[in-house]
């Protein structure tokens, strides 16, 4: 699986999926819901690098003590909004808002499709940013505006 940067504004973002064929219902349903779930925990500050307590721990954590008071006082890191995934051929696209969510986010749903990819569905490529010159894309962040 390959994993493309266009520029890239975590305000304003599509994530373009290519797959190596064009993906059967339950493999679309595989992919929606790694991505519903990436976005679920986003949207609950889950990807705050500031609060990486754990994980700065390093292998050994028997008996760590969790600073509560810590994790209580970092800045919020969520993401905002996620339109529906949509499908043209062998290509899948979905917009978000990361809001002030951390790059480990990336990382991590980056991880995940890996896994997709290996077990469940064949991904050819994973695009973060920018826009297919065949599939033109509508301004979300202005018609999430609008609608209001």
């Amino acid at each position: 699986m390959e994993v493309q940067f266009r520029e890239f504004n975590p305000f304003d973002l599509w994530i373009w999926i290519e797959f190596e064929t064009v993906p059967s219902p339950m493999e679309q349903q595989f992919v929606e819901e790694l991505f519903n779930s990436w976005f679920y925990l986003g949207k609950l500050g889950a990807f705050n690098a500031e609060n990486l307590q754990v994980q700065e721990m390093g292998i050994d954590i028997s008996y760590m003590d969790y600073d509560t008071d810590a994790a209580e006082n970092v800045m919020m890191a969520p993401m905002h909004n996620m339109a529906d995934f949509q499908y043209s051929g062998t290509w899948g696209r979905c917009w978000f808002d990361l809001g002030t969510s951390d790059p480990i986010a990336l990382d991590i749903l980056i991880n995940g499709l890996n896994q997709l990819n290996k077990d469940y569905v064949q991904i050819k490529k994973i695009i973060f940013g920018g826009q297919n010159e065949d599939w033109p894309v509508e301004d979300k962040s202005q018609s999430l505006f609008a609608e209001n």
